[in-house]
């Protein structure tokens, strides 16, 4: 069956898929904004047994997690549904995630349509890989985990431009402010889907802005995550306007 879809970029979402596949990344924590206020979150990333055009495997990245074990937490319950089994007492009083890496899986990856027509890719299931699956899954070794990566090629500076309120230090204890309220908005959209917006360069923010907040407008019923990102990037806005105003003046 042949799949279409819409994308942003040179991004292609991983392809639906049934089968064998291995933890090869437990992404740092985030602050990201939600329903109840800013909250920690991180995310499993697993490489499947289907190739890219490149050569390189496919990878699927889980929903975003909080930091809990609580027995109602997302993390707890895909975790119990992973593993085949809850955690035991010694893994609840003390759970390193680092343990997770090369951890095979068998997972169900299923697609759905964002409101600009993007498809993301989401897990549907993830359950204990058995024999019957065959050998189980290893790492390629070409994912590069995210606490790797060395920042791309002049990311730093077309960041920093329109950032400048993430990092100012209270003159009286040196500490810094902290990045505000929008900075921590996550992106649901396109190519950088799971991204926090401060996190994005200058040009990422600006095609947000040009190509995505105008459709926004015209949405009948707007989802909660659709309405943080538009009043983010509305920020977002305010602060390159700024930038550019500075700019100029000197």
């Amino acid at each position: 069956m042949k799949l279409s879809y819409k994308s942003a970029g040179n991004f292609t979402p991983c392809p639906e898929y049934t089968g064998r596949a291995v933890c090869v990344d437990v992404t740092p924590p985030e602050t990201v904004q939600t329903d109840w206020g800013p909250k920690e979150k991180f995310k499993l990333v697993f490489e499947v047994d289907a190739l890219r055009e490149d050569g390189n495997r496919f990878a699927v990245w889980s929903r975003g997690y909080t930091v809990s074990l609580h027995e109602k937490a997302a993390f707890r319950k895909d975790i119990k549904q992973w593993f085949g089994r809850d955690l035991n007492a010694q893994e609840l009083k003390e759970f390193d995630t680092e343990a997770l890496i090369g951890r095979p899986a068998f997972l169900v990856i299923t697609h759905s349509e964002g409101n600009n027509g993007e498809i993301f890719a989401n897990i549907a299931a993830m359950t204990p890989h058995k024999e019957a699956h065959g050998e189980p899954l290893q790492p390629s070794g070409n994912f590069v985990r995210k606490r790797d990566r060395e920042p791309k090629e002049g990311q730093a500076g077309s960041q920093s431009s329109y950032r400048k309120a993430e990092n100012p230090a209270d003159p009286t204890t040196g500490e810094a402010a902290g990045r505000e309220d929008w900075m921590t908005t996550e992106v649901h959209v396109g190519k950088h889907a799971g991204v926090q917006l401060g996190d994005l360069d200058a040009d990422a923010v600006e095609k947000l802005l040009t190509h995505w907040l105008p459709s926004f407008a015209t949405l009948e019923k707007p989802k909660a995550a659709d309405k943080r990102l538009a009043a983010a990037l509305e920020q977002a806005k305010a602060a390159l306007t700024e930038t550019a105003t500075e700019e100029t003046a000197y």
